[in-house]
């Protein structure tokens, strides 16, 4: 070989190396960050929108803050909203995934279950929020752990006898799929009877089928409608108390939100105070104090009592002065 062909051969071979070099530093490590530092990604994935979840995406943000953690310097956020569509919340998960994120934050079970699959074989922690029965969801067991916002049922029946001393029956709509609505029904038809109420149910499979679901609850002629956190029911719950308004038939929430727009009252858990629970348990795992897999799910224990004044008026019912004391003014 000439004296030049060997100096081309050798700086080609300087400029390969460099550059594969180079490539191998502006790699992101797993679960980070390039564009930020190799700051840990958190991917946050939200079944659908309406308040209560965005409350619980809120809370979460402010629970990780609250334990010291600053977004942009010790992790940043990938959102994603899946629209209440099961092959989109599916996606996102896969996407978390493949991008080797370093915590998964699920807001509501589906988005939980899908996060849950995608994590399984990485070993990529999941935390959840906005879930009722994480045990008959199978969310308890795993690198998994979060919060339940299981409803205050005895609490809420208590409160439709006294607003509502003559009523008999108590409607509920809710999907048949969604374990948390399935656990709360159980829990309605076990202890409806103490307080004097036959629960009537009407099941549906999607959000489509829920409008009509209410035209035959109305037609029923149930006393009052009790309101779940089924997340295919809450997303057309304007369009439900337009019919129910009508009807004169009082629909009750199960949060503050609900109440906010339209129900006449509720013995409901706060969802930001929910997402702070679980933003401060997901802060211990990012930290490195503690895994998912040894936390155990927790249960928020206190509720309020919400009442839309309004609401309560238009329907011709009564506050009673304890209730009226105690409670939380929730009209808009």
């Amino acid at each position: 070989m000439s004296m030049k062909k060997f100096l081309a051969f050798t700086m080609a071979t300087i400029m390969s190396l460099v550059a594969l070099s180079g490539c191998g530093s502006s790699s992101p490590q797993p679960g980070k960050d390039s564009a930020s530092g190799n700051v840990p990604v958190i991917g946050i994935s939200q079944y659908g929108q309406h308040a209560s979840l965005d409350n619980c995406r809120e809370g979460f943000l402010q629970g990780l803050e609250e334990s010291g953690l600053v977004e942009g310097k010790d992790f940043t956020v990938d959102y994603q909203n899946a629209g209440f569509d099961d092959n989109i919340t599916t996606q996102i998960a896969q996407n978390f995934s493949a991008n080797n994120v370093a915590l998964m934050c699920a807001i509501a079970t589906p988005s939980a279950t899908a996060c849950f699959a995608a994590a399984e074989d990485k070993n990529i922690p999941v935390i959840f929020t906005a879930i009722t029965d994480p045990v008959k969801a199978k969310l308890d067991k795993g690198n998994i752990t979060g919060t339940s916002d299981k409803l205050p049922i005895e609490a809420q029946l208590e409160l439709i006898r006294t607003l509502q001393p003559d009523a008999k029956t108590i409607g509920i709509l809710y999907t048949t799929s969604e374990p948390n609505s399935v656990s709360a029904i159980a829990e309605y038809q076990e202890k409806g009877p103490s307080y004097g109420f036959t629960i009537e149910t009407i099941g549906v499979t999607q959000q489509a089928e829920v409008l009509q679901a209410a035209d035959n609850m109305i037609a029923k002629g149930v006393d009052c409608i009790s309101n779940l956190t089924d997340n295919n029911v809450v997303g057309v719950l304007p369009s439900i108390l337009e019919k129910t308004n009508e009807a004169g038939i009082p629909v009750y929430g199960s949060e503050i939100e609900q109440v906010k727009i339209g129900c006449v009252a509720s013995a409901g858990i706060d969802y930001v105070l929910l997402g702070k629970q679980t933003g401060a348990m997901a802060a211990k795992i990012l930290k490195g104090e503690a895994k998912a897999e040894e936390l155990p799910y927790e249960t928020i224990t206190s509720f309020d009592t919400y009442i839309n004044s309004k609401a309560l008026a238009d329907m011709g019912m009564k506050i009673p002065a304890d209730i009226a004391e105690k409670a939380i003014e929730a009209a808009n």
